[in-house]
């Protein structure tokens, strides 16, 4: 695994854990108005990631773990991504990218872990910095 690699699956970890944090507050929050089980197993994780994530990427550029971790996720060009290319990529990455991942784990990553395929399809690029 390349250096970047490793440091993109530990910021991951981090930011499923904060989000799994708060899925929790807003289940328990929700729980009294929406009975299906279903929905709380599904919809609410998701949709709490997804909005924590690009809040903080819409922000700053950076998640708790990429911050934590040193990362940060760019343009190709160097600037801050835009609102489309945001949830282009997580919406990619949680769907296509994991197929992707399962059927040519050799070819997954390029330029040492900066790039996956779900940021060559939103054009993002994750770089190193403090």
């Amino acid at each position: 695994m390349k250096p970047i690699t490793g440091k993109r699956v530990k910021a991951y970890l981090i930011d499923v854990a904060v989000s799994t944090a708060a899925a929790a507050g807003v289940e328990y929050l929700l729980r009294k108005k929406i009975k299906s089980e279903a929905f709380h197993a599904l919809v609410t994780p998701t949709a709490v990631m997804w909005a924590l994530e690009y809040a903080q990427l819409r922000n700053s550029g950076r998640t708790i773990g990429y911050k934590t971790m040193g990362l940060a996720l760019e343009n190709m060009d160097g600037t801050e991504p835009t609102t489309g290319q945001i949830v282009k990529r997580m919406a990619y990455r949680d769907t296509i990218s994991t197929f992707q991942y399962l059927k040519d784990r050799e070819a997954f990553e390029s330029q040492d872990g900066a790039l996956f395929p779900h940021d060559r399809f939103s054009g993002t690029v994750v770089t190193a910095r403090q």
